[in-house]
């Protein structure tokens, strides 16, 4: 594929990049790599948030039809179709609790084929692991986001340096009565300053974005955490007395 060098030519930021020196190309570099990557962040988390709150949706829809008998729910095949922060969290439970109550039947009064129950210290030790899956989720979703945040400081700095250096260095052309430099220095100066906004802006939009949607998963992921343990608990507490 080839470009047409009319249009490259047509272009401020082609043309401020062909006629920068070399510590002006690297900041050009750097500034397209910087919003290549950002946007590939913003594109990806975007894409892994949606899909986790739609799965999350399925699987909290299922297990209220079967919130009576809230350990039977299978779930395996759902974990094998894509991110599931719900199907996590329930299979951390359901492995918890049923180890708890295998632990209580085997030491029971009533010898191993008595009814599996949960003390009150049993529902707080799996409450403490839920609690530990959800952080760990809430991690899983903010990974790679610091891209962005990196994103927001370092790009308007890399654009403030090429504009101080495009300046230096039509200033010292401007010794050398070199006015081609001089345009061309300008020309760095105020390409590198746009970029950096350029880069900036859209990372900042998607960073605010992202946290803010994470956040609110992260409070619906209580509330299922929350929900399913209550479920537990009203099912195979034991009830002292």
């Amino acid at each position: 594929m080839f470009v047409n060098p009319i249009i490259l030519a047509g272009n401020p930021f082609f043309e401020a990049f062909s006629q920068s020196d070399t510590l002006g190309k690297l900041i050009f570099i750097s500034l397209y790599g910087l919003s290549i990557v950002s946007w590939v962040v913003i594109i990806h988390k975007l894409w892994i948030t949606h899909q986790a709150k739609k799965s999350a949706q399925r699987f909290y829809e299922a297990f209220q039809l079967q919130k009576n008998n809230p350990l039977n729910l299978e779930c395996d095949h759902l974990s094998k179709k894509g991110i599931n922060p719900f199907v996590d969290i329930y299979k951390v439970l359901k492995k918890q609790a049923l180890d708890v109550m295998a632990k209580n039947r085997h030491f029971q009064k009533n010898g191993p084929n008595a009814p599996a129950t949960l003390s009150l210290s049993d529902i707080d030790y799996l409450a403490s692991h839920m609690a530990t899956q959800v952080a760990g989720q809430i991690k899983n979703l903010d990974k790679n986001l610091y891209i962005l945040s990196t994103t927001i400081a370092l790009a308007p700095f890399l654009g403030l340096l090429g504009t101080v250096w495009g300046i230096l260095t039509s200033f010292s052309e401007m010794l050398g009565q070199n006015h081609d430099m001089v345009i061309g220095g300008l020309s760095m100066a105020l390409a590198t300053t746009v970029l950096g906004l350029i880069d900036a802006i859209p990372a900042l939009i998607g960073y605010n974005y992202l946290k803010n949607s994470i956040r609110d998963f992260s409070t619906d992921m209580e509330g299922f955490s929350n929900d399913i343990l209550a479920n537990v608990e009203l099912q195979y507490r034991r009830v002292d007395g």
